[in-house]
């Protein structure tokens, strides 16, 4: 079911400053910042070649990843991706093996375009993962 990981999400607190780190002391070339109001944050992208790196910067007090930075002031991993060619067959599957997916179950269009969906942290070992239909 699962196909490459497509990403490595990190949030960060202040997105310019985490962008310059990445471009001036690691040399990465980064994408234009993307709003992305559906699910409360900015996003960079950073392709490393065999994957890509994405900073994630709340837009509000709302956004998940706001949560996440109160408990993690200075950033971290925040979830990984896997491309699926299916995202519906697959969300069926895992809700068939009790795996729980997070809001209302659908699909949401995410940073690339596609329909991505959110697993639970809780029914993955702790860590968040992130279905993109490739």
């Amino acid at each position: 079911m699962l196909g490459r990981l497509n990403h490595v999400a990190i949030a960060v607190p202040d997105l310019a400053a985490a962008s310059a780190v990445y471009r001036d002391t690691l040399g990465a070339k980064l994408t234009e910042p993307q709003v992305l109001p559906e699910h409360g944050v900015t996003v960079v992208f950073i392709d490393v070649g065999n994957t890509k790196i994405e900073l994630l910067e709340p837009l509000n007090a709302d956004s998940p990843i706001a949560a996440f930075l109160t408990k993690n002031p200075s950033g971290g991993m925040h979830h990984v991706c896997y491309e699926v060619t299916d995202i519906l067959a697959a969300r069926n599957h895992l809700k068939e093996q009790g795996a729980r997916i997070l809001g209302d179950g659908e699909p949401k269009i995410g940073a690339h375009g596609k329909p991505v969906l959110f697993l639970h942290p809780k029914d993955f070992n702790g860590t968040l993962i992130e279905l993109e239909q490739i």
